[in-house]
């Protein structure tokens, strides 16, 4: 049998040999100048598996598990770079999925990846997704969801090397109208109208250089962050400081909830909101919480009612544009878009009219009255949350930038900017959204970069507290919470960073949730960084809302390390700039 050609491969070993540590952790393999174009194309599919594999954490949660191995064949695969070609039958993969044995075509593919990785290969190619037909494409139809469907296509092509855009939506839809109790990635690969597909390895590496860019970055700024957070801990614990208490604990208030019914006839909104309020012989800060774009009012209860034990009136709005009836909307055909971009001017309105109308019920309401300090108002608020929160604090929609950075770039890995650039589609006017009754804020996961940037985040002037989690979904920390932490000029702020928290770690699934979020998507221990956010939320209010400095102590990186635990490593840093970020990346 006469043995393959030679192939000059120098032009692309050093690209390849970069990806190695996204999948085997360091492990490097040693470049050759010539190999046999078999393994060259051995080579190259194990690291598209393996680009996969780290690229799906960044999936959108609507769509969370089409979205983490979107490169495998229907009935076959093929891999492509350049003249090079390789390709693996799909019922090598059927194999895998139903027996978990790895047949010869498979295994020439899975020689370098870890037994980790080929069972969260299988969990992948098997697990259920339960939407139906006209929820998915529903979505496939939106301009977020057609953004991600045009990504998709420059990867994972037709077998003539196409766009796979209209493949995969096809495919999906399909898929999940022939399998009404749930299809799998199985399912979506049979469907695809075609007898193969070609993986475009070139664009694979492309953007998996940008993703170990980001990557890389985000890790040596989550080390500095670790690092100067644990240096000024140690130095307050050399002194010797007494021992705080844990706020993790419920305080000693009882409180009592109501909903009431909000109408405001000049923007023909009518919405409920949910109040807390503590039993107190004295009039109480209020803080607002404000839910992210699919939640609605029940996804921080925990934190409402934490908050109303240490003695807040705590108000959680539930924002109609962009609550969860509004997904099930979008899922069930009644409406066609994920969002109005008009929310991104509502909800920071809605949230000023539950103040104004607050201020109505203390004065009228014998429920209400006596019991609600509307000179002292925080704010907490979730990803949308997050942005509605800087906007009451003073962060303006920044059109300038909107128009420079939208649409935003094909490949880019963030994938809060298309959602973002929603906003470009907005009157171009300056919206009066901040509120002088807010004295500060808490923003989770918030997404800010794009619709505010440096410019209007720097002319904030009251306290900010920004939390994060480290792994890379939604929102990656890197570019909308770390960088916009260093835009902030105001003099008290906070980073809060969730060392494996994820973008919805800190959220309680509601039992009105549209499409359930995987478990792999929360992460690990999310009753852990609700208690961190319970635990950090009170002494920030306290301080800053309650106008009590006596709490400030708590607000230091020497009681985030007290209550930190190794499932979900705490920091929290008060100073960044972006000079030392620029010094971490070199």
């Amino acid at each position: 049998m006469n043995k393959p050609p030679l192939i000059n491969v120098s032009t692309v070993q050093t690209t390849i040999t970069k990806y190695s540590n996204i999948c085997n952790r360091g492990k490097t393999h040693t470049p050759r100048k010539y190999v046999r174009w078999r393994k060259v194309s051995i080579f190259l599919g194990q690291k598209a598996v393996c680009i996969q594999l780290a690229l799906g954490s960044f999936g959108m949660s609507l769509l969370p598990a089409l979205t983490i191995h979107p490169a495998l064949g229907a009935e076959r695969i093929t891999f492509s770079y350049g003249l090079l070609e390789q390709s693996i039958p799909i019922k090598s993969l059927d194999t895998y999925a139903e027996t978990g044995k790895v047949d010869e075509d498979l295994a020439t593919y899975t020689n370098s990846v870890n037994k980790k990785q080929l069972t969260q290969l299988r969990k992948v190619l098997i697990t259920p997704i339960s939407l139906n037909a006209t929820e998915i494409s529903q979505f496939l139809y939106t301009p977020i969801g057609e953004r991600l469907l045009t990504n998709l296509g420059k990867v994972i092509q037709t077998e003539s090397r196409l766009s796979g855009f209209y493949a995969i939506r096809a495919a999906l839809i399909l898929a999940a109208a022939t399998e009404p109790k749930g299809f799998t990635l199985l399912d979506v690969l049979e469907k695809f109208p075609a007898s193969s597909i070609s993986i475009n390895l070139a664009q694979s590496l492309e953007i998996a250089d940008k993703l170990q860019d980001l990557v890389n970055q985000t890790q040596e700024a989550v080390a500095l962050i670790n690092q100067q957070s644990q240096q000024q801990a140690n130095s307050v614990s050399a002194r010797k400081v007494t021992p705080l208490i844990n706020l993790r604990q419920p305080g000693s208030f009882t409180w009592q909830k109501q909903t009431i019914m909000l109408n405001d006839v000049s923007r023909s909104r009518s919405f409920p909101a949910d109040i807390y309020l503590p039993m107190t012989q004295t009039p109480c800060p209020v803080i607002v919480i404000s839910h992210g774009l699919g939640s609605d009012r029940n996804s921080f209860a925990y934190l409402a009612e934490h908050l109303a034990s240490y003695g807040f009136v705590v108000a959680v709005p539930e924002h109609p544009g962009s609550n969860s009836q509004q997904l099930q909307a979008l899922l069930s055909g009644r409406t066609d878009r994920v969002t109005n971009p008009r929310e991104f001017v509502d909800r920071p309105l809605d949230v000023k009219y539950l103040l104004d109308e607050l201020t109505r019920l203390s004065q009228s309401n014998p429920a209400f009255r006596g019991h609600l300090n509307l000179d002292q108002v925080g704010v907490v608020g979730q990803s949308y949350g997050g942005y509605t929160a800087l906007a009451l604090a003073g962060a303006k929609i920044n059109f300038a930038e909107l128009k420079k950075d939208c649409p935003t770039p094909k490949d880019t890995l963030n994938i809060s900017l298309f959602f973002q650039c929603l906003a470009v589609r907005l009157p171009q006017v300056q919206y009066n959204l901040s509120d002088p009754r807010v004295k500060a804020i808490i923003a989770i996961n918030p997404v800010d970069s794009q619709i505010f940037g440096q410019d209007s985040l720097s002319q904030i002037k009251i306290p900010v507290m920004i939390v994060s989690g480290s792994n890379y979904t939604v929102a990656p920390a890197l570019p909308e919470q770390i960088k916009p932490f260093t835009w902030l000029t105001t003099p008290n702020k906070y980073l809060v960073l969730i060392n494996d928290g994820t973008h919805f770690s800190t959220i309680v699934e509601s039992s009105n949730a549209v499409v359930p979020v995987p478990t792999q998507v929360i992460g690990s221990s999310p009753e852990l960084a609700r208690s961190y956010v319970e635990a950090l939320s009170v002494p920030f209010f306290k301080t800053y809302a309650a106008q009590q400095p006596s709490y400030i102590s708590y607000l230091s990186a020497d009681y985030t390390n007290t209550i930190s635990q190794k499932s979900l490593p705490l920091s929290l840093i008060t100073s960044l700039n972006p000079q030392q970020l620029h010094q971490a990346f070199k």
